[in-house]
Formats: structure tokens, C-alpha cells, sequence
């Protein structure tokens, strides 16, 4: 057979059914749909060859001497007659449609509450597109599956062997360009029901891939409006309940569909599909493919073990079983090459899963799940057939309950269709024929049944805010029968009663959070979530379930738990606030969340309180395992995945850094990180992320220079790097349009903050002066900076900047522009945070100088300016006008403000009799050691002179207050001394006064000029 590159066959043939037409059991029924088709067509058309097409492939599946059970997947009416068939026969072995790779976890299902899911999942691909990753295929099994029977069944009976011959996880994706294929094809042509996927637990598969067995839904647009319209049902859900569950699965009409009239009706429901399906050629190829790989596993597994096709049963999708290729059964005329896995590394496990998550990943109308459990536990009843249940099931009856079931049944006689032995596949008559001329069977109103729901639906409507009463359950019960009625059914289906509950119940609004029709669905069976049990977790979520044990919570139970820790009176609660701590880092939002305590660089809190929910998020704590075995290993792989990606930045790494040290408590990984975060500084060419370095470059500088004797040799180097990369962008930053004035503020910041550090390990502030010398922004606000960065630096005062602020509101063509030049001068704050009472009074002469009609159109201007632009500066600003402005009301008509003031001048007091021969003060020569301490610092040399007419050793005065007497002046009104100087006509007076007024004062002085 021809083929194409990569080892699969070509497309344009088709195996061709060689048997004669008369002698097969269909003959009559080939026969008849030829004249039908002469009949509505006029003649041999596509029509006759679609319908005879249809019976060739009926008869070619059941002519095939491996069984083939056809299924649908959540099909009660399957997973009943699985559950039948697999007491008669009792396969040894069974082939079962699902993904080869995941058959070594079907065992965990026995530790688990259903629904689950089964998970592949490669968070590193190799072999595919690294935007495809992380890769996650997801098969869902509930507990009203077909799968789910065959499974229990090969698991928990000796001797019977489990087969999974589906294509591998990894071949999924290479089957497909998009890498969705499974996703694509369940919800291709799907129109959900109002309310799918709109609850949170139909997230709980999350971006995975699925896929199931039985993927039945017409592929034909037309064909599924054919049969909506014609069925009288809203949506395809509705309609295969209508008329495929209830005839072959509902015995109340004594009409139960046995196996060979359920097997050859779902080979006519999948041919015809599989006939009608538009011709998408690459979905076709999957298809085809899918079905060439599973055949030839089969054929391999017969081959390789011996084992006689009469014992086995091949379990798959209805769409499946009718199948056409050349592989088709185990005497297949070609070999289908399997092309080889790639390198990805696939983790394999089992997630929670919920009626929701199915609905809402495969297009299924919202309820459909839940309607099926609910159908499934009525039919058990009904037919009294034994399903298969794995032992240790969780969720299931406990010992005493199964015994006594168990001790029950026994006593009952044998059912005679047990006894039966299966017919052969080579004799089985043609049971289709009587199927499709029976007549419908009309079920009897159960009145019980529909009373029980209305009562039900009015009690939860009340519940929930509703104002139903005893009249709005007549109402929904008489509704659901009209509804029947005029749908052609005598009984009430659960979708004709949500129907009528809607519109007897439901009003212009919803009173609470869910509506009618949610209501109803959960009343029929509600949206069962399932859960993983302990043993079937992986290492890591065991471990961080055995770390936080000292809580005493139970953390897998789903919902929100409050958790206090109190680190003082138990010491062993911190281990379990670092695991805490780490979950908030690795898991969503929610299922951590800390209402009080906090974790920041070098603070730790002695007392926390928790909201945990991580029994809501396993999905979540279930893909941890996958990348580790523990939290700290997978952290530690996720902050070197952020420092070391294509798109880290240097705040990336910083931030690795700060989670490293804060988390990990890791020296090596924070100075391996930081170390990297210098080579990527210096790739660097913009400054979109200095804000962002900034603040975490001050936070570890800050955290280490209080915890460590010595910084780390990165966080010098860091420095030094820094310095020299921001002074070298810093005339381009200026320049530059997609720079924000934040961005260059936050430069400046850096080089101002860290200069003296930056300068003590041997960085050059020349640098910085020629880099703001170059700099020459156009915009207003990064004049302002700049303005700000120069009066920083010396080369302008803030004498000169008040008069270039005072000049801007002198110029009208300026004055509009005004408010950019404010948010220049506010973000100047974060480099300069000395200026506030500039910036204070540049607001303050704009509000007083400008009229109103220029004021009040610039005024939102300026304020979305600074909220936009400066919002975290805004407190600083704020407390610098509450400093300078008066506290009270009846202080501001008097207030002047500060930079209109004259400074006050020193008052120098001197008496009328002042002349120039003055020659001391009586403070100096009460203290002659102070004046020639003075004297000695100021490098002045001489001798204290005496006065005239006296004698003896004690001084009168200095040269240095002769010479400066305004000094001593000053220093005496600065004290509030009222000294006098002393003259040649009073020399008994010298320093009197003022030193015996202040002994104290003069001490003091003597003690100040001694240490200097």
C-alpha cells in the first residue's frame, strides 16, 4: 500500500467489503433501504450508497471475530449493557480505547472518589514548540462510564488482562499542527447550554487536552439542526437521551434492548455519523490514524501472547467501531507504522475532575453529567444488573452494607439472561431490523417521581432567595406534563422539567447566585467532584500534607478552613508558616491566602492567621509533583526558570533573588542569582525596569547591611556596575520619548541613593556630573528632573530654581504646559527627596498667582498629572504642606508663608558708649581658656593684654573679640546674654554681667572649644 512520509498510509483507499450482499443476516434490510431510497429519490443516488453503505458497515462489525463493543462515553445505557456483557462473557482480555502510556495509573482509581481524571503532563517539551508547553492530555472516568466497568472489571478479576491500545499522549500532539487536536474536535459544531463552564469547578482540567471514548456527535451542521428541529429538544444532549438512552437502556416498557441489538445499533449510530461527517481532512486523518494504531496494537499483543480473539473484547468509541481502513480486525490486509515518541519527558498522575470540568471541555450541555449519574443509579435498579466497582473504592458502601447486599442477591434466583451463553458473531441475526420497525414505546407517567421533583425544586428555590410556594410546584408538575405532551413523550424527561421550572419559577432577576436551571441540575444529581485520595498523590503533595499535619486540619477536604498559628506557645507551627508561605508562591490565588502576618526581607511574624483551601486547588498541588519531589525543589527550579529565561529582565532577577533569600533562606542560590543579574544589567538597553530595580536593590541593600556583617561581593559589584550603566544612559534616557520621567526619576534615584557606597568602592563622581552635563531633555517634566538632579548636585541653587519656577508662571505660553513641569518636580522626590518645600511652594505660587480663568482649566490637568504619574510620591508631598501650612483656619489670614518672608538678621547689641578702642567681652575674660582655644584653631597668635592703671595676672581681654566684635555679638543674642562691652573709663566692669548672669553657658562654651 502506498505511503507518505512519516509512515502513514494514504487517504484514497478504503477497505472494500468482499462477502456477497445475499448472504449476509442483512439482506432483508438491504434490500429494503434500496426500494426506500428508489422511493425518495427516484432512483440510484448518493442516498442508496449512504444507506446500503451503512448496513455493509454493520455487518462487517459484527462479522469480526474480535467482539467489539461499541460505546458512548457517560452513556448510561452503555455502561449498563458494559456492565451485562461482561458477566456473560467474561473476556480475559480487554482492549480498551484510551491512551496506551497511562495504563500503570489505572490502579491508583481504587484510592480515589470519582470522577478523576487521568493525567499526562510535560512541563519541558523537546520535540514540539516551546510556546505549546506546558503539554497536559487529561482522560475523565466517572463511575456511569463504560471505561470505568471494563476497567474494575479487568483490574479486580484474576487472569483477565487490561489493555490500553490508543495512541500515547505524546503522539496527541504530533498528530496535530495546533497541538488541540482533542480539544478541536469535542467542541467543534458544540453549542453549550446557558451556564456551561461558567461554575468554578469547570476549571478543574484546566488548559489540558481531553479525550474519551465514544465521541459521538454529528460532525454534519445541518444533520444535528435535522435532528434538533425534528426531535422537538434544545440541544444534542437532549436528543441522544431521547432517543438512543431511552430505548436501549430504560426496561420499564419491557422492551430492553439486548446485546446484539445494542451493539448493531451503535455501529448504525457511528456509520452514519462517520458517512455524514464533512470532509476535514485533517481530522479525518487523526481518526484514521487512531484507528490504524489501535488495530495494529491489538494485532501485536495477539500475536506476541497467543491469545484467542474469542476470549477478547475490544472496547471503544461507537465512531471507532465502524470503521473502514485497511487495518480493520485482526486479519487486517496492512501494517500501520508507529512512528516513535519524541524526547519530551511526561509525568503521569490523577487530578480531580467534576461533572462541570467534562460539560465543559468536551461541549456538553450543562447538566448532561450529572442527569447521567442520576439515570445510571435508576437503571441499576431497574434491571437489577451487578455493576463492577473496584475494591476500596472511596465514595462506595461500606462492609457491612456491600455484605449484606451481597448475602441478597444471593438469595435471588439466577436471571435468565445470565445463563445464556453469547451468540456466536458468525451467527447473529439481524436484530436491527426489528429494532427500527418497532414502534416507540410510551413510558407511563410516575407521578411520584415528578411530584418529588417539584416539591424538591421549590424547597431549593426558596432556599435561594426565590418566592415559590405550594401553587409554583402544581404549576412546574402540570407544566412538565404539557411540555411532555407537546414534545410527543407521555413522560416527562428531566429536561422538559427544568424546562417548566423555568418558566414557573424563575423572575426578572436572580435573587442569590444561582438561577432555576442551576438549581435543577443540582437537584438532579448535582456537580460531583471527585477527589484524590492520600496514596494515589504524588511524593510532593504526601509531603506537604504530612509537613502541615501539625495544624490538625483536613486539608483535602474542598472549601476554605481557617488555620492560626501562634510561633510562640508552639514553636513546631513555623516549620509548617515557611510550607504556607511557599504554597501562596507556587499555587493560585485562594488556595493559600494569608489574613494576617507577613513575610518581608529580615521581618517575620510570631502569630499568623491562614484561609486554605488546597483541597479546592489539587488540580494545582497534583502538578507540582511533576516538576519535583518536593517544594522546595520545584521553587528553586521555577526562580533559576524566571532569573535564566529569554525574557528575564534584571528586576526579574532581582526579584528571584529577594523570593530566594526570603522563601529558601539560600546564600548560594541568592549570590548564583544576583551574580547573574549583573550580566544581565549590562545587556541592558532601556530603562523600562529601573523603578522596579530601584526598590529591590534598596530592599536586599537594606536587608543585608542589618543581618550581615559584610555586604555580598554581588551586591558591590552590583553597585559599581550600576552606577556606571545608569551615568552612561542617562543623556539617552533624557532624550529619549518612550522613556517615562518615572523611568529617569527612578535612575536618578539609584545613582543619588547609592552614591556614597557607589564612591567608597571606587567609583568616580565625575561620571555622574558629565552625564547630567550631557543631558539636554525637550520634554517639561524631564526638565524639571533635571533641574532637581543639578541642584542635587551643586551647579544649580534653589535660589536660581525658584527663579526659573517664578519665570515659567511669568510666561503665558509656558503656563499650560505648567503641570508637566509639577510632575517633573514631584517624581524629582524619589532622587531628591529634599526639595518637597520647593515643590510645596511651586503648587502653592501657581494656585496664588494664576487667575482663574487660566487656573481652572489647567487644574484637572495637573491633577490626573501627578495621580497618574506620581501617586506613591503624593504622601511625601502631602506631609511637607502640612508642615509648612498653619493647623488652623484662624492662622491663615495672618500666615505668611515662608519664601516670602525677609530672613531675620542677627541683632548685634553694643552700648552708646562704643568706641573703637574697645578691647574684650567680660564671657572672655572670665574665660580667657575658651578665647585661646578659638584663637589656636583659627591659627591667630597672641598675648592678652592688660588694662591700663592695673596689675597683677588676670587677663581683660583678647585680640580676636577686639578685632571681630559682631561675633561675639551674635553668639551672646544667640544665648540671650545682655552683656555689655567693656571700655578703657569702666575696666572694673569687664565680663561681669554676662558671666555671672550664665556660668553655665560659658562652661560650655569652654568644654565645646576644648574637644575641637
Amino acid at each position: 500500500m502506498a505511503r507518505v512520509p512519516g509512515g502513514r498510509p494514504r487517504r484514497d483507499r478504503h477497505a472494500v467489503v468482499s462477502t456477497p450482499q445475499e448472504s449476509t443476516p442483512f439482506a432483508a434490510l438491504r434490500g429494503q433501504l434500496q426500494e426506500a431510497a428508489a422511493t425518495f429519490a427516484g432512483g440510484p443516488d448518493a442516498l442508496e450508497g449512504i444507506l446500503l453503505g451503512l448496513v455493509d458497515d454493520v455487518d462487517r462489525a459484527v462479522r469480526e471475530p474480535l467482539e467489539i463493543f461499541p460505546v458512548c462515553h457517560h452513556s448510561p445505557a452503555s455502561a449498563t449493557a458494559m456492565a451485562r456483557r461482561l458477566r456473560e462473557k467474561q473476556p480475559k482480555v480487554v482492549y480498551l480505547e484510551l491512551c496506551e502510556d497511562m495504563a500503570p495509573l489505572l490502579t491508583e482509581l481504587r484510592n480515589c472518589r470519582l470522577p478523576v481524571a487521568v493525567q499526562a503532563f510535560a512541563g519541558d517539551v523537546d520535540g514540539f514548540p516551546a510556546e505549546w508547553a506546558p503539554l497536559s492530555v487529561v482522560a475523565p472516568i466517572t463511575e456511569a462510564s463504560a471505561e470505568y466497568q471494563a476497567i474494575a472489571y479487568a483490574l479486580d478479576t484474576p487472569g483477565v488482562e487490561l489493555v490500553l491500545v490508543d495512541r500515547s499522549s505524546d503522539h496527541v500532539f504530533q498528530w496535530d499542527s495546533r497541538g488541540e487536536p482533542a480539544r478541536e474536535a469535542a467542541t467543534e459544531g458544540a453549542v453549550p447550554a446557558a451556564g456551561t463552564g461558567t461554575e468554578p469547578e469547570a476549571g478543574l482540567h484546566g488548559e489540558a487536552v481531553g479525550v474519551e471514548i465514544g465521541d459521538l456527535r454529528p460532525r454534519f451542521a445541518e444533520l444535528e439542526e435535522h435532528l434538533l428541529r425534528h426531535g422537538k429538544v434544545r440541544h444534542w444532549s437532549e436528543w441522544w437521551h431521547q432517543y438512543v438512552e431511552v430505548p436501549l437502556g430504560d426496561s420499564s416498557g419491557g422492551h430492553t434492548a439486548d446485546h446484539d441489538t445494542y451493539r448493531q445499533v451503535m455501529f448504525l449510530i457511528g456509520s452514519l455519523f462517520r458517512r455524514l461527517a464533512p470532509g476535514d481532512g485533517a481530522r479525518v486523518r487523526v481518526d484514521e490514524d487512531r484507528e490504524r494504531y489501535m488495530w495494529t496494537r491489538m494485532r501485536e499483543h495477539l500475536s506476541a501472547t497467543g491469545a484467542d480473539p474469542a476470549d477478547c473484547l475490544y472496547v471503544c468509541g461507537a465512531f471507532h467501531a465502524a470503521s473502514r481502513v485497511a487495518e480493520f480486525g485482526v486479519d487486517g490486509t496492512d501494517t500501520f507504522t508507529i512512528t516513535p515518541r519524541s524526547a519530551t519527558a511526561w509525568q503521569y498522575g490523577l487530578i480531580p475532575s467534576s461533572h462541570a470540568a467534562i460539560e465543559a471541555q468536551f461541549g456538553l450541555a450543562a447538566g448532561f453529567v450529572s442527569i447521567a449519574s442520576t439515570e445510571w443509579a435508576k437503571s441499576l435498579k431497574r434491571t437489577r444488573v451487578q455493576p463492577y466497582r473496584l475494591a476500596g473504592q472511596a465514595g462506595g458502601k461500606s462492609s457491612s452494607r456491600k455484605a449484606a447486599a451481597k448475602k441478597a442477591s444471593a438469595k435471588q434466583p439466577p436471571r435468565k439472561s445470565a445463563t445464556v451463553p453469547p451468540p456466536e458473531p458468525d451467527d447473529a441475526a439481524d436484530r436491527l431490523s426489528g429494532f427500527l420497525r418497532r414502534p416507540p414505546v410510551l413510558d407511563g407517567l410516575d407521578e411520584a417521581e415528578l411530584l418529588g421533583w417539584s416539591v424538591d425544586i421549590v424547597r431549593a428555590a426558596r432556599r435561594n432567595g426565590y418566592l415559590a410556594s405550594t401553587a409554583d410546584a402544581i404549576a412546574v408538575f402540570e407544566t412538565s406534563i404539557l411540555l411532555a405532551g407537546m414534545r410527543d413523550r407521555a413522560r416527562p424527561t428531566p429536561y422538559d422539567f427544568q424546562d417548566a421550572a423555568v418558566t414557573c419559577i424563575e423572575k426578572d432577576a436572580v435573587p442569590g447566585r444561582r438561577d432555576v436551571r442551576r438549581l435543577v441540575e443540582i437537584m438532579m444529581g448535582g456537580d460531583r467532584i471527585g477527589q484524590v485520595g492520600y496514596e494515589a498523590l504524588p511524593p510532593l503533595a504526601r509531603d506537604v500534607h504530612d509537613r502541615l499535619e501539625p495544624l490538625g486540619l483536613k486539608l483535602q477536604q474542598r472549601g476554605v478552613q481557617r488555620a492560626l498559628l501562634d510561633m510562640v506557645s508552639r514553636p513546631e507551627l513555623q516549620a509548617c508558616s515557611d510550607v504556607l508561605w511557599m504554597l501562596r508562591r507556587l499555587l493560585p490565588h485562594g488556595a493559600a491566602r494569608p489574613i494576617m502576618g507577613e513575610r518581608r526581607l529580615g521581618e517575620r511574624s510570631i502569630q499568623e492567621s491562614w484561609d486554605l483551601a488546597i483541597g479546592t486547588h489539587q488540580r494545582a498541588l497534583i502538578e507540582l509533583g511533576y516538576e519535583g519531589v518536593s517544594i522546595e525543589q520545584v521553587l528553586e527550579q521555577r526562580l533559576r526558570r524566571d532569573a535564566y529565561g529569554p525574557q528575564a529582565t534584571t528586576a526579574t532577577v532581582l526579584a528571584a533573588v529577594e523570593d530566594a533569600t526570603l522563601y529558601l533562606r539560600s546564600p548560594r542560590l541568592a549570590d548564583e542569582l544576583g551574580t547573574h543579574a549583573l550580566k544581565v544589567l549590562a545587556t541592558e538597553r532601556s530603562v523600562d525596569g529601573a523603578p522596579e530595580v530601584l526598590r529591590r536593590v534598596r530592599a536586599l541593600l537594606a536587608y543585608y547591611r542589618t543581618s550581615e556583617p559584610v555586604l555580598p561581593p554581588w551586591v558591590e559589584a552590583f553597585v559599581r556596575t550600576g552606577y556606571a550603566h545608569y551615568c552612561t544612559l542617562l543623556p539617552t534616557a533624557f532624550r529619549d520619548e518612550e522613556a517615562t520621567v518615572g523611568q529617569v526619576a527612578a535612575m536618578l534615584g539609584f545613582l543619588f541613593s547609592m552614591e556614597s557606597l557607589a564612591l567608597s568602592l571606587g567609583c568616580d563622581r565625575a561620571q555622574l556630573e558629565l552625564a547630567v552635563a550631557q543631558s539636554h531633555p525637550d520634554d517639561p517634566s524631564k526638565t524639571a528632573l533635571l533641574w532637581a538632579a543639578r541642584v542635587q548636585l551643586g551647579t544649580l541653587s534653589r535660589a536660581e530654581l525658584r527663579a526659573r519656577c517664578d519665570a515659567l508662571l511669568d510666561n503665558p505660553l509656558v503656563v499650560p504646559a505648567y503641570p508637566r513641569y509639577l510632575s517633573g518636580f514631584v517624581h524629582a522626590l524619589e532622587p531628591v527627596p529634599g526639595l518637597a518645600d520647593v515643590v510645596v511652594e511651586a503648587v502653592s505660587n501657581a494656585f496664588g498667582r494664576l487667575p482663574d480663568a487660566v487656573l481652572l482649566p489647567w487644574l484637572p490637568l495637573l491633577i490626573t498629572t501627578l495621580r497618574s504619574g506620581a501617586g506613591e510620591l503624593a504622601p511625601l508631598l502631602i506631609r511637607e504642606a502640612g508642615r509648612i501650612f498653619p493647623g488652623r483656619l484662624a492662622e491663615l489670614d495672618a500666615w505668611v508663608p515662608p519664601w516670602r518672608a525677609a530672613p531675620a538678621l542677627p541683632t548685634v547689641r553694643r552700648t552708646e558708649a562704643e568706641e573703637p578702642g574697645r578691647r574684650g567681652a567680660a564671657l572672655l575674660t572670665a574665660h580667657p581658656a575658651t578665647c585661646d582655644a578659638v584663637a589656636e584653631l583659627l591659627g591667630c597668635a597672641g598675648e592678652w593684654a592688660r588694662p591700663e592703671g592695673t596689675a597683677g595676672p588676670g587677663p581683660s581681654g583678647a585680640r580676636l573679640p577686639a578685632a571681630h566684635p559682631a561675633t561675639c555679638d551674635a553668639v551672646a543674642g544667640l544665648i540671650g546674654c545682655d552683656g555689655e562691652w567693656a571700655t578703657k573709663d569702666t575696666p572694673t566692669t569687664a565680663g561681669a554681667a554676662l558671666t555671672a548672669r550664665h556660668p553655665d553657658a560659658a562652661t560650655a562654651w569652654e568644654s565645646l572649644l576644648a574637644r575641637a
